[in-house]
């Protein structure tokens, strides 16, 4: 099994120097790189479009020289000799850089790091989506040096501290301990990573004694899943089909106010200026408090999760990108834009990223292949609007929070009565729906709506855990 450590280190003076300047060759290594693999399909692809409207590629017309092969990932990590021969002059600062102080799996993480960024583009990942356009970095987005092999060594532990030796780099780095090193683990890689408040070493440990664990050995039951639902309602962050709703953080909201104010103050410092570097450090701090008591929020309420015993956790596949997607504009005959919803909406879209519940979603797949159990994201259609025990349809508007069955005398929570719905849909045992009629064409809800009501009569009215 391979985990990640993360610690914080402090480096010297000198040993800084070094690692800032290591970034820089690797920022322009990967710039470099990247601007090559663009030149090449400039200079030997075209595009065109052909009478019947159908999108091809053919090459263009070169002028007469000697053509070369596609930049890949092999050809271009063969060039690092020939930029270790001689200091490399920067063209438009005249700065010069030494790529032989750097070590050379560090330079050779960076060209797999560009062919990675480069196929997804091209080709896409493994499910065969692509991502954008790579971007080429600057000091704000390229902060992680990559160091592995023999290049690292551990060693020796003192009380609460770690020293480590990095090729290339005098005297060892001092790391803090703020939680033991698992025995027989053999340490694999490390990265160091700059951030607001200073340096961070992750460290990839990996044990073969310990086997890779398998989520698809775990069969789905009634009584070892739990649904799990997406609130977003005041306080509420999750509700599970046991009738528990988990509290949110908004740390984004929290600390908005004082985020806006230190924003305000530096956009009206000169650029460049000390006052202007001091209040965007100030600025990153803010960011930085945001972002960790988001992820902290995450952990404890995948732990939380852990500890309700459950071996299976069904969760709503969810678009984020499409929650968070801008109105479409209006506009009458004369041209005048007219109101079309997006002030309210942008109050939704920030709710949306600061829940960040995709994070979470990928925090809790992390705890649970740790914990033995599994999680499983699955289509939320029509879970919302139905009844968990019964083939009707009551949750018609979001406005609808509870619903009082005069039948069988109990209040109903929407996003628990979700949450079970959820749950029915892991086990595929929801209903269900033809998509053209709207009308249900297969139905399992009495199968299990005995067990649905014996939970939801333990909870009467939704509460919320402290």
């Amino acid at each position: 099994m391979l985990l990640t450590y993360q610690y914080r280190a402090y480096p010297n003076t000198n040993q800084k120097l070094a690692l800032n300047h290591w970034l820089r060759i690797c920022r322009y290594w990967y710039n470099w790189q990247l601007g090559d693999r663009f030149k090449w399909w400039e200079e030997n692809r075209s595009d065109y479009v052909v009478p019947s409207g159908e999108f091809c590629i053919i090459s263009c017309s070169l002028p007469p020289r000697e053509l070369r092969d596609n930049p890949n990932y092999y050809s271009q990590k063969k060039l690092l000799p020939l930029f270790k021969e001689d200091l490399v002059k920067v063209k438009h600062s005249g700065e010069l850089l030494d790529f032989s102080s750097v070590p050379s799996q560090t330079l050779q993480a960076v060209s797999k790091k560009v062919d990675e960024a480069f196929t997804r583009f091209i080709k896409g990942d493994k499910n065969g989506k692509r991502s954008g356009k790579p971007r080429f970095k600057n000091i704000a987005r390229y902060r992680t040096l990559k160091i592995e092999g023999q290049a690292v060594k551990l060693e020796r532990i003192e009380r609460n501290w770690l020293y480590i030796s990095v090729a290339k780099l005098k005297d060892w780095i001092k790391i803090r301990l703020h939680r033991p090193l698992p025995d027989g683990f053999v340490l694999k890689n490390i990265l160091l990573t700059k951030k607001a408040d200073g340096w961070y070493i992750s460290l990839a440990l990996e044990d073969l004694c310990v086997p890779q664990f398998n989520s698809e050995e775990i069969i789905p039951t009634w009584d070892n899943t739990l649904g799990l639902d997406a609130v977003l309602h005041e306080d509420d962050y999750l509700a599970t089909s046991d009738g528990e709703k988990l509290p949110s953080l908004k740390s984004f909201r929290k600390s908005q106010n004082k985020l806006a104010k230190i924003s305000q103050r530096k956009a009206k410092r000169k650029r460049g200026s000390r006052q202007r570097r001091r209040l965007a450090k100030k600025e990153a701090l803010q960011h930085q408090k945001i972002a960790r008591a988001r992820s902290d929020h995450a952990y404890k309420t995948a732990h939380a999760l852990m500890r309700t015993g459950k071996k299976v956790f069904v969760h709503e596949d969810l678009n984020l990108k499409n929650l968070t997607k801008k109105n479409k504009a209006k506009q009458d005959e004369k041209g005048k834009y007219l109101p079309n919803g997006q002030s309210a909406k942008s109050g939704l879209n920030k709710s949306w990223l600061d829940a960040a519940f995709g994070n979470f979603f990928t925090t809790l797949e992390h705890i649970a292949a740790k914990a033995g159990t599994r999680v499983i994201a699955v289509e939320p259609s029509y879970t919302s609007q139905y009844l968990c025990y019964r083939d009707e349809k009551v949750f018609t508007d979001c406005s609808i929070r509870e619903y009082w069955d005069e039948v069988e005398k109990l209040l109903i929570d929407r996003d628990i009565n979700t949450a079970v719905n959820i749950k029915r849909v892991g086990l595929e045992l929801f209903l269900t729906i033809n998509r053209h009629s709207g009308k249900i064409s297969k139905s399992f809800t009495n199968s299990t709506a005995k067990q649905t009501l014996e939970t939801l009569r333990l909870f009467p009215e939704a509460y919320t855990y402290p």
